[in-house]
């Protein structure tokens, strides 16, 4: 078999120069593109008072306005496309949970450069032309599960389209089928390895050697949570409806030090999240991407929310990478004047015995401040004394560590609401 190196596609064997010469010339077309087909576009440039012509360097990207989530719900379901409907071959779409859904359009050109982005973040993890794919993200409007199956067929690999949900039967088919790559998201990883273990069956002992997660910010905790407990290699891959789907960045599987972003189909920034500024590389802040070869619908300094830094390239040099997402500053917790992440709870209940890696935060209101319970489950063969003893225990990491006190609830083991995709952390019960 070829090594790694031998594999890479032209994309990844540019050198600096010439990507950034690429990156110029195709982010110059890109908003061309936009300002001339996009009505959305067309009125913040001119807003703004800059048109695409005045992008004569990279750095004058800045001076374009940002992209924001509440632009795209506001232009449902086709006002952010940039060709006529009769040349768009696939729509995606968000949940929709707080509004409309945001509509995403993919042109055959669109989807073919998906299914190449996510072959190459596939082959980074470490997958090779032949191996089986078990692919268990959804299918249907999200995203995860078709931006996979088809990279996957893309690279020639053979597709086990999964899909979430039925956990026994997948634990079945994994064991049956013999799959050498998984791709799910970390949460819903934890549940099949629960069923695993509750069907007697030895997670190390099949047939994976990669899982490819994404769709959910996860810890390095639960990264060794995976790979000891099913003897695997874990890698992150990241990717967002709005800009493709998964694949906008990828892990690779030898030095699993953050993310390369593939820079010659999206250009990334970070910005500060409350002052908008472009930060220098190395700081964290919030990602913000700008697509470079979307033709359907091109997204133009699209405010991800999502919290990071970028760094230098590693295994893939050209290409800058970013730290594995932390957290969402729209996610951020504030209690009683301290700001808290779902991911700083998730460390702490990943390294306190007796619980397993399950957990939802429960936001309350007592009087007029407001109270967090943290719930976690307790493993199966923990005992009442097991139980106290943690629940104890993460209190007093949550108070040392961040800075708040909180009330812990080890609940009984399976109670917390499972999901096949996004795991929900928080509930918010507070009203108003």
């Amino acid at each position: 078999m070829a090594d790694a190196a031998e594999l890479l596609d032209s994309g990844e064997q540019l050198d600096q120069h010439a990507l950034r010469t690429l990156q110029l010339e195709r982010l110059r077309a890109s908003l061309r593109h936009a300002y001339a087909n996009v009505p959305f576009y067309r009125r913040t440039f001119d807003s703004a008072g800059i048109h695409p012509d005045d992008c004569r360097a990279l750095s004058d990207l800045a001076l374009f306005p940002f992209t924001t989530k509440v632009d795209l719900r506001d232009n449902y379901p086709y006002g952010m496309f940039a060709v006529p409907e009769d040349r768009v071959r696939r729509i995606h779409a968000s949940s929709g949970t707080t509004g409309h859904p945001i509509v995403v359009g993919y042109t055959e050109n669109d989807l073919s450069m998906w299914a190449d982005v996510v072959a190459r973040s596939i082959r980074a993890a470490g997958g090779r032309p032949g191996d089986k794919v078990h692919v268990a993200y959804g299918y249907g409007l999200f995203t995860g599960g078709l931006g996979a199956h088809y990279g996957a067929e893309r690279l020639g690999c053979t597709v086990i389209p999964a899909s979430g949900g039925m956990t026994a039967r997948q634990v079945q088919i994994i064991q049956d089928f013999k799959p050498e790559i998984i791709m799910v998201t970390p949460s819903y990883m934890l549940t099949l390895l629960d069923e695993f273990e509750r069907q007697g069956v030895d997670p190390r002992g099949t047939s994976l050697r990669v899982g490819i997660f994404g769709a959910e910010p996860w810890t390095e905790q639960m990264r060794r949570e995976i790979e000891e407990r099913f003897a695997i290699d874990a890698v992150d891959i990241y990717g967002l409806s709005e800009v493709i789907g998964p694949g906008v960045s990828q892990e690779c599987v030898e030095t699993k030090d953050g993310l390369h972003i593939w820079e010659d189909h999206f250009f990334p920034e970070v910005v500060d999240p409350i002052t908008g500024e472009v930060l220098p590389e190395g700081e964290k802040g919030e990602l913000v991407f700008t697509s470079l070869t979307k033709e359907a619908m091109p997204v133009i300094r699209y405010r991800t929310r999502d919290l990071t830094r970028l760094l230098p390239g590693t295994a893939r040099p050209a290409f800058r990478r970013m730290e594995k997402v932390t957290g969402r500053s729209d996610d951020m917790v504030i209690v009683r004047g301290v700001n808290l992440f779902p991911t700083q709870i998730e460390e702490i209940v990943l390294r306190t015995p007796g619980v397993a890696p399950h957990f939802q935060l429960q936001l309350t209101r007592e009087g007029r401040l407001d109270a967090l319970t943290v719930r976690a489950e307790a493993r199966a063969d923990a005992t009442p004394e097991t139980r106290d003893a943690a629940a104890r225990a993460i209190t007093t990491a949550v108070k040392d560590g961040i800075g708040v006190s909180v009330a812990v609830e080890i609940v009984e083991p399976e109670t917390l609401e499972r999901s096949v995709g996004k795991i929900r952390r928080i509930v918010d019960l507070r009203t108003p």
